[in-house]
């Protein structure tokens, strides 16, 4: 089988998969990392939200072979290390405003606000209605309002 290198939570990996193997299955069955939750494995979920790169994707939905040596994955696992804290700032609005429920979803969730809240910063402007209405994470819960107002404290944190 081929070899594919690139860089999970600030580590270069190598993994020996077939190309057309989806990230989110090395992350979790080669890599071990559990942070990304299968869902769907069809990309509409978004529970296994993870960032490449910076940029919120799909594990699920990306191929091995996409992935270049110096690709960054950055999972819920490696969130903190962005920030050099024990927790980013959007983790510690998820504990402060009490999101949690039964917690699925919350990986994918984070990992999708802290995009949204880095591109409304690069763009100069605050996080606003529209961006969080375009965050499309299932939570079987239905803990939106806490979600989106855990967003609105991480987001001042960051």
């Amino acid at each position: 089988m081929p070899e594919h290198t690139f860089r999970v939570n600030g580590e270069t990996v190598t993994v020996d998969v077939a190309d057309d193997v989806r990230l989110l299955w090395v992350l979790r069955d080669v890599l071990g990392v559990t942070g990304p939750k299968y869902g769907c494995g069809i990309n509409v979920c978004k529970a296994c939200t993870s960032h490449l790169n910076g940029k919120a994707v799909n594990p699920c939905a990306i191929p091995v072979k996409a992935l270049e040596p110096d690709d960054e994955v950055t999972t819920i696992e490696g969130l903190a290390d962005t920030v050099d804290a024990d927790l980013h700032p959007m983790q510690q609005a998820w504990l402060d405003q009490d999101v949690a429920q039964c917690g699925y979803c919350q990986p994918g969730q984070i990992m999708a606000a802290v995009a949204v809240v880095r591109r409304a910063k690069e763009e100069g402007r605050e996080i606003s209605d529209a961006d969080l209405d375009g965050i499309r994470n299932v939570c079987r819960c239905g803990t939106y309002f806490r979600i989106r107002e855990a967003i609105r404290a991480g987001a001042k944190a960051m």
